[in-house]
């Protein structure tokens, strides 16, 4: 939803910054999500000015140049011309050096000092195309006025500037979906009165032009207002009205339309307006349409109805889907001269639901599925009226019709101080609470020394029960303003869920699937012989089952080591043999007094890293390749300060087990090659098994994505040479510890061993990158980080820097 910051000034005044304003709705839980500036022309004319041409004069060499001095206020500059209407004495429009300008058609440019053909050019004179106020090209503006030279062509051409706020508005609050309903809360906020808009000399002038209204369904509309304007003249609408509308992302369509538009954003209130003439029997009639009525709407589209939807009908059948969107036959046009204007109040259930069903989402669908104020529609209807006759003529031919059979009233509820005390956290001045309701328009209906009754106007559709009324109090005194206490404790509606595992899994999956890997189940049960023959797992710890179907079945496993590797052979020996499995599984063992479960990820990579492809060779899998999916595991779960240690010991050849303080979050290497022929794999195979239940423990839940810095990276490089058994993990955990938060990642980008340098040493060349989310890095704070880096690496890893 945006909003005006100027428009917003006519219902309450204030001298506060678009910011200042944007920071106390946020804290009140309007929330601006973004500022944008408005500008009636594109850039805003900056550095375009008034000026007066003093000479003219033929370019020496150029037929269709002129060479001229204007004078810019103060100041006299040499412009090089190519109008051919250019001449001594006219009052032009001037672009001065270093000013952008937007031209109609092709994109912004900047005025830069020249030399055009050995004439120094110090500036431009404009054309409208040029700067964007017209499509003419023919010549330069020439302009009749007695505005001295220097004056900004802003002033002249009467450029509108404004702010315009994006608020996140929330469901509940349908009472703030208008400027109007926005400056109520700033009321609140600022302590100030607002201004509500007069209707001026609102009068009927006769009634030539009755429209009888029929409700068939008060339950679906319980008020409906209208009135008949006739003799009007339908045009565009002026300046100002088409500058708030543009600032507000919609488009101008003519006086008539645009006012209802106008009313909507202003005060919350949609209405729609009919041409009188195309009213057949000069009735209306609110009801619903039998299902798979064929129903034409201002897009041209013919939709077939549900019959649950409200209509707006006349005699013959129906004109509008009501608070949703108007239809072909009886819309607006260039030739209207009568207007039937509507301002009602629909139930937001069936506006929801017809919405929903045709797939329509509109300005005032929005609104009315929310709620609106079921008071504002006559006020509303008479405000349009009014300014219906000031931009379009015509008179009022009428009375208001009003049906509104079971008014709406106040909403009256009882609220304890002990429950403001106990769900705000504070004790809150009871002269304060009741100054905060009544700048709400929430009135005292009775008070005593334990709480009061309160009466809540209608528009204020979420605050139906006690707690509301507390929230109402909490935001405008300040979430900010209350204090955590040293021993925090909360009040709240429904428990808090915990970590969901299924989820972590479940999405941890789609990551694993999109790198390549394929998702396998296993057995439970396998071989004993595996516990027999690999030597690494403890075979008193083995379970056994006691009415075991075969011995190949015989005992629950206690790693999923052999159970991926069963599907490993079955698919290689079918002449699969480029494979990227993951599974998630238990493994089981017997332990004193009973048993344990632990559930395990394991990941597999064997054979070639990807299919053979004329773009580049294929290459078997490497440590590295698993190495990076186990890391990326890592970060998606978001599970940090893991270190490594080298291992040497069964199942892997090689390979790394990761530590979490004490706790073992799993293992990477390379398989035994033993090990894999005891399945018949007869390739090398890469293996991680990890320790889900610790990881979704340590889990700081899935990583979330964050907005890219809008500041530049910058990347530094620096050559170590370090001991052979110096690890990179150890470089990265002091790189980190140094870097703080400006270094955002490192890379190694060359690994040297060899005669060039001391034996048992060997040398990484890294880069790292440097970024501040908040300001661009200066050349001071990166050569500060850099030292900083070098000092940690040289005493804590005993690096020596090649430079």
């Amino acid at each position: 939803m945006k909003i005006s910051v100027n428009r917003l000034k006519d219902f309450i005044y204030f001298e506060e910054s678009p910011e200042e304003i944007a920071a106390l709705l946020t804290g009140s839980g309007l929330e601006v999500e973004g500022i944008e500036v408005y500008e009636s022309i594109q850039g805003g004319l900056e550095g375009v000015v008034i000026g007066e041409v003093l000479t003219c004069e033929k370019h020496p060499n150029a037929d269709k140049l002129s060479v001229t001095t204007v004078d810019i206020g103060g100041e006299v500059v040499p412009i090089v011309c190519g109008a051919p209407n250019v001449a001594k004495g006219q009052k032009v429009v001037v672009a001065k050096e270093g000013s952008t300008l937007y031209p109609i058609s092709g994109e912004p440019f900047e005025i830069k000092k020249a030399k055009i053909r050995g004439e120094v050019s110090q500036g431009m004179i404009c054309a409208e195309d040029e700067i964007g106020v017209g499509e003419s090209h023919e010549g330069i503006m020439v302009l009749d006025t007695d505005l001295p030279n220097g004056t900004p062509a802003s002033e002249y051409f009467k450029v509108v500037k404004d702010h315009v706020l994006e608020i996140g508005l929330t469901p509940n609050r349908a009472d703030a979906a208008s400027h109007l309903g926005v400056a109520r809360d700033l009321k609140a906020l600022l302590k100030r009165e607002i201004c509500i808009p007069s209707v001026g000399d609102f009068r009927i002038d006769n009634q030539n032009r009755k429209i009888h209204v029929e409700v068939e369904n008060s339950t679906d509309c319980p008020r409906y207002s209208g009135i008949t304007i006739s003799n009007i003249k339908v045009a565009p609408s002026p300046e100002w009205l088409q500058n708030y509308l543009r600032a507000l992302d919609l488009e101008p369509i003519n006086n008539i339309v645009d006012v209802t538009n106008f009313i909507l954003h202003d005060l919350g209130q949609p209405l729609h307006a009919f041409d009188a003439d195309k009213i057949s029997g000069g009735k209306i009639i609110v009801k619903k349409l039998p299902k798979d009525s064929v129903f034409v709407t201002l897009d041209d589209k013919e939709r077939k109805l549900s019959g649950e939807e409200l209509m707006i009908c006349d005699e013959k059948g129906g004109l509008c889907i009501a608070g949703i969107f108007g239809g072909k036959g009886s819309g607006i046009s260039e030739g209207t001269t009568s207007v039937f204007l509507e301002s009602a109040h629909f139930s937001a259930d069936v506006i929801r639901k017809g919405s929903q069903f045709h797939n329509l989402k509109t300005d005032a669908s929005f609104r009315f599925e929310r709620g609106t104020d079921p008071n504002m529609p006559v006020y509303a209807l008479k405000r349009a009226v009014m300014l219906i006759k000031e931009i379009a003529g015509g008179e009022i031919t009428s009375d208001i019709i009003d049906v509104y059979p079971n008014p709406v009233g106040d909403t009256e509820i009882e609220v304890s101080y002990a429950s403001i005390n106990r769900l705000i956290g504070k004790v809150l001045p009871k002269q304060e609470i009741r100054e905060i309701l009544e700048s709400l328009e929430i009135s005292f209906i009775s008070e005593n020394e334990n709480g009061f009754k309160v009466a809540v106007k209608p528009y204020r559709v979420d605050v139906i029960r006690e707690a509301d009324v507390i929230e109402e109090i909490l935001r405008i005194h300040g979430f900010d303003n209350v204090a955590l206490s040293e021993n925090l404790k909360a009040d709240y509606l429904a428990e808090h869920p915990s970590k969901d595992f299924n989820k972590l899994q479940y999405r941890l999956s789609e990551v694993l699937s999109s790198l390549g890997f394929y998702e396998i189940i296993t057995n439970s049960l396998t071989k004993p012989q595996y516990a027999d023959k690999s030597g690494f797992l403890d075979v008193s710890e083995r379970v056994e089952i006691q009415n075991k179907l075969s011995e190949d079945l015989g005992v629950m496993r206690q790693t999923l080591l052999f159970s991926g590797m069963e599907v490993l052979a079955y698919n290689i020996n079918r002449r699969q043999k480029d494979l990227k499995l993951f599974e998630f599984g238990t493994v089981y063992f017997k332990e004193a007094g009973g048993y344990r479960e632990e559930r395990k990820l394991s990941l597999f990579l064997t054979g070639d890293k990807a299919a053979e492809s004329w773009r580049e060779a294929s290459r078997t899998v490497v440590f590295a390749d698993l190495y990076a999916v186990v890391e990326l595991i890592l970060e998606k779960l978001g599970v940090d300060n893991v270190e490594v240690e080298i291992i040497h010991s069964s199942p892997f050849d090689y390979g790394l087990k990761m530590m979490h303080g004490s706790k073992e979050l799993g293992s990477i290497g390379v398989a035994q090659e033993d090990l894999a022929k005891l399945v018949e794999v007869r390739q090398e195979v890469l293996f991680a098994e990890l320790n889900w239940d610790l990881l979704t423990k340590k889990s700081k839940g899935l990583k979330k994505y964050m907005e890219i810095s809008k500041f530049p990276e910058v990347r530094r490089d620096l050559s170590l040479v370090i001991d052979k058994e110096v690890t990179f993990d150890q470089i990265k955990t002091v790189a980190l510890k140094a870097g703080g938060k400006l270094l955002q990642r490192i890379g190694v980008f060359d690994v040297y061993q060899g005669d060039k340098i001391e034996a048992g040493k060997k040398a990484y060349a890294l880069s790292f990158y440097l970024q501040d989310t908040e300001q661009t890095l200066t050349d001071k704070v990166i050569e500060r980080t850099m030292d900083r880096l070098i000092q940690s690496f040289e005493k804590e890893v005993h690096a020596f820097i090649r430079k």
